[in-house]
């Protein structure tokens, strides 16, 4: 694996980092304690590019890779990882199906406005009666003419109140199972989708998160991601790139925990000397930086596969169940390093320990990750065995 990064690379990092620490660091708290978005500090972010990480030029994107994609979330996350998930979202969940299934028609209908932050996407998939279980859908989306008619809703969308344009998993046909999924294109003004009451969250408590309905609502057939019957296929492939971009923001809300310990035990004196100088403080201090240096490793393996072409469902799935389970572990160690000062609101490890938890279980719960390894392993034996 090749380590170095290119010079583009290393100036989306850089630029990430430094709109972090200059654009986000200063109201992070307060956006955290009140529930708001960063709107503006987004806007800025998709002039610089950012909402357009994966789009072509040809459609208002930066055209950058999935090495790039990550290095940004995971920056943007060290700070404020609500942003990081916004950010996120937009470009794998929303963008990436476009630009993967779309039609050209649509990609410029769709995708442009998106990469060049006119407007924000949104994912609906999950629903109250599927969750880990994806293929229990049961919006259903009936051909009119010209048009679907989608009735059904949509729980837990990231961005849901400020999305522009939703990325919908909807059945089309109740006798195919999995199979009768379709994915739609659904744009807020449509006639019959309302958007519903806000979910008051543990954490990443400045993204905002809705329920999606839609009763009656009518969709363009224009607006076909892909085939009828495809929608899983949309949705499974989105969640493939989707999960880099959640292990991003667990990496990044972890590197923050340990950027915070760090600065802490230079400062705080206990027994007339710095906690750094205690050695049970150091082999914490150790085991935090060595897991989040292995779960960056797996998170840009996963990367490297998808940029070169190959299939990386098991590497991203193990890339995101690694790094979220290194963020709740590295943010509880933090909270700890910090004592009772971890548990107010003075320090901004509780905070990071809030927002870590949701990686465990957005895009995939941890036990759902451990199900795809294994299978994208057994597969793996089975075709060296055959």
């Amino acid at each position: 694996m090749d380590l170095t990064f290119s010079e583009e690379q290393e100036m989306i990092r850089r630029m990430a980092r430094e709109f972090a620490q200059d654009k986000l660091a200063p109201g992070v708290a307060e956006r955290d304690r009140t529930g708001t978005v960063a709107r503006e500090q987004i806007k800025e972010l998709a002039q610089l590019g950012f909402c357009g990480i994966f789009a072509p030029p040809e459609y208002g994107g930066s055209g950058l890779d999935s090495i790039s994609y990550v290095l940004a979330i995971e920056e943007l996350s060290r700070v404020d990882a609500s942003v990081g998930v916004i950010i996120s979202v937009t470009n794998s969940l929303a963008g990436y199906p476009i630009l993967t299934f779309g039609t050209d028609e649509q990609k410029r209908k769709f995708l442009t406005p998106l990469a060049k932050g006119e407007k924000l996407g949104a994912f609906c998939l999950t629903e109250p009666g599927a969750g880990s279980d994806a293929a229990a859908q049961s919006t259903v989306a009936v051909r009119d003419g010209d048009y679907y008619r989608v009735t059904g809703a949509k729980h837990f969308v990231t961005s849901g109140k400020y999305a522009d344009l939703y990325v919908t998993t909807v059945v089309t046909d109740k006798t195919k199972g999995t199979k009768g999924t379709s994915s739609l294109v659904i744009e807020k003004n449509s006639p019959g989708l309302t958007v519903g009451p806000a979910e008051h969250k543990l954490g990443i408590r400045g993204s905002d998160t809705h329920a999606i309905i839609f009763d009656d609502c009518q969709v363009p057939v224009a607006n076909l991601l892909g085939k009828e019957g495809e929608g899983m296929k949309v949705a499974l492939s989105a969640l493939d790139s989707g999960r880099m971009g959640i292990g991003a923001q667990a990496l990044g809300i972890a590197q923050g925990a340990l950027d915070a310990s760090l600065q802490y035990v230079h400062q705080r004196q206990q027994f007339g000397q710095p906690l750094k100088n205690f050695q049970a403080i150091q082999f914490k201090l150790a085991d935090m930086e060595m897991r989040i240096q292995a779960a960056r490793l797996l998170l840009w393996q996963a990367a490297l596969k998808k940029d070169r072409g190959e299939r990386f469902t098991k590497e991203s799935a193990m890339a995101k169940l690694f790094c979220s389970e290194t963020a709740m572990w590295v943010t509880n160690q933090a909270v700890q390093i910090h004592g009772g000062y971890g548990f107010t609101t003075e320090y901004p490890v509780e905070r990071s320990m809030r927002d870590a938890k949701i990686t465990e279980i957005y895009e995939g719960t941890s036990e759902i990750q451990r199900l795809v390894i294994a299978a994208g392993l057994l597969a793996e034996w089975a075709r060296a065995h055959g």
